[in-house]
């Protein structure tokens, strides 16, 4: 559009990083394709309510916070750039009302995997000529026990209760929990211990993760994986961003604070409410601006 090519003409004016004209000029045509999706008048470059229903777009997409803050903050130069050029007459974003806040106290905002993202690393674990099952194993159990990776490496096969379906974790200072498994992690255990495991010469091995060199998997090994398959799948994935999705997930389906804590293994509820209050509150606005 004729608008975003002035408009990167107006902040190289404006002395302007070329990186920074891309980001500016990369938000504003995101914004423009939405527009255009909903077949809204082509003259209308901007308004207050297409901008809040771009930003409840953004929202329930799962974008990151910071992400859609940086594209609010884009489309906020935009509108002081149409502004001065007599192409709209008001200012339509405020950035004290409109960017969403981050927790006070939070030190950093906690990210997590979309449903939609979690729902695409489950298809690519299915995929055999992809996946090992031991790979596949260990991807369940970050994101479905929220254990940290060194606590993963370090399961044993006694630790696996089949008949209570109940996963005993050693944590951070000794601290034992207990946590229950689904179904369907139980059948990835099943069908580990059954194939690969049971023809690994590392078959009587203490630990149920054991890698072709070591009678135990190493966390690296883990970190390595999963910076592989990133890239495959479009997002970023490592492991602790499995313990925030485990418990962001949970407090969005409704589950009580102390309970997640428990689940997580912190030493009280006010680290977990420290760390994943900004998931509620996110939430929460989320729910107001579907009104």
């Amino acid at each position: 559009m004729e608008e975003t090519r002035d408009f990167a003409q107006w902040l190289m004016e404006d002395g302007k990083a070329k990186t920074t004209i891309q980001s500016y000029v990369n938000d504003v045509k995101g914004f423009q394709q939405y527009l255009m999706e909903k077949v809204v008048d082509e003259t209308q470059l901007l308004s207050r309510f297409s901008f809040m229903k771009y930003k409840e777009y953004l929202l329930n997409e799962g974008f990151a916070v910071t992400t859609i803050n940086k594209k609010i903050n884009s489309l906020k130069v935009y509108n002081d750039f149409l502004r001065m050029k007599g192409l709209v007459d008001s200012s339509f974003i405020y950035m004290k009302r409109d960017r969403i806040k981050i927790a006070s106290g939070s030190e950093k905002e906690v990210t997590a995997l979309s449903d939609k993202e979690v729902e695409q690393l489950l298809f690519y674990l299915e995929d055999s000529s992809k996946v090992i099952v031991r790979n596949k194993l260990a991807a369940y159990l970050l994101l479905y026990t929220g254990v940290r990776v060194s606590e993963l490496v370090n399961i044993k096969l006694k630790d696996v209760d089949r008949l209570t379906y109940t996963l005993t974790v050693r944590g951070k200072g000794g601290k034992v929990r207990e946590i229950s498994l689904r179904e369907d992690v139980i059948l990835a255990i099943d069908e580990y211990m059954n194939g690969e495991r049971k023809n690994s010469k590392f078959v009587n091995s203490d630990y149920l993760l054991v890698s072709q060199r070591a009678s135990k998997m190493h966390r690296d090994a883990i970190r390595d994986w999963l910076s592989l398959i990133s890239k495959e799948l479009g997002f970023k994935i490592h492991p602790h961003l499995f313990r925030h999705t485990f418990c962001t997930r949970l407090l969005k389906k409704g589950v009580d604070l102390t309970t997640v804590s428990k689940l997580a293994g912190h030493s009280t509820v006010n680290m977990t409410a420290k760390f994943y209050i900004q998931t509620t509150k996110t939430e929460k606005q989320q729910a107001v601006e579907l009104l």
